[in-house]
């Protein structure tokens, strides 16, 4: 009887470019990000979203799939972080010690905000939402909905500067990798 059998080749940590792939979630974050803020809301919003009955729950469930989304980009991005300072090459964002600090600190900080936005706010405005979505009342937006959005705004440039941090980080890895 003849054995069959598969043998996969064992890829270092190196051959798995961590850094490209940090670069490349990074920037199908910011992509996506920019497209729900600066396309898809304000359609919805031009198209009279806030007066549509259901908005609430639509918003909601639209958020809560881009939250979900923005957790696991965020776990991704810093598991390829940690995978980063543990593959050590020469040129890379582990050799030296601040920029492996900072690449941490910001995939952390990505972490933390994609937490804030499934656990916080979008639950926030869900329920000041509903409440605004029940049938015979006046559509006037509550002065803390228009706090919890600025909040989320902030949250947004400051998840925006630390993505094209990251990508600063990682590109001059891999420009690093090609001049040698």
């Amino acid at each position: 009887m003849t054995h069959f059998t598969l043998s996969l080749p064992k890829l270092s940590p190196r051959q798995f470019a961590w850094d490209s792939a940090v670069l490349f979630l990074a920037v199908f974050w910011i992509g996506g990000s920019l497209i729900l803020d600066f396309v898809v809301m304000p359609m919805l919003y031009m198209n009279g979203m806030m007066t549509a009955p259901g908005f609430a729950s639509a918003g909601y469930s639209l958020f809560e799939l881009f939250n979900h989304v923005e957790m696991l980009l965020s776990g991704l991005i810093l598991t390829g972080v940690l995978a980063m300072r543990q593959a050590h090459a020469e040129y890379s964002v582990e050799v030296s010690g601040s920029r492996s600090r900072w690449a941490l600190l910001l995939a952390i900080s990505l972490v933390a905000i994609a937490l804030t936005y499934t656990y916080v706010l979008t639950p926030y405005i869900g329920s000041i939402g509903i409440v605004l979505d029940m049938p015979g009342t006046i559509h006037i937006i509550p002065h803390a909905m228009v706090w919890i959005h600025g909040i989320y705004w902030g949250l947004e440039a400051i998840k925006v500067l630390i993505l094209g941090f990251l990508l600063r980080l990682c590109y001059v890895d891999i420009a690093a990798q090609f001049s040698e």
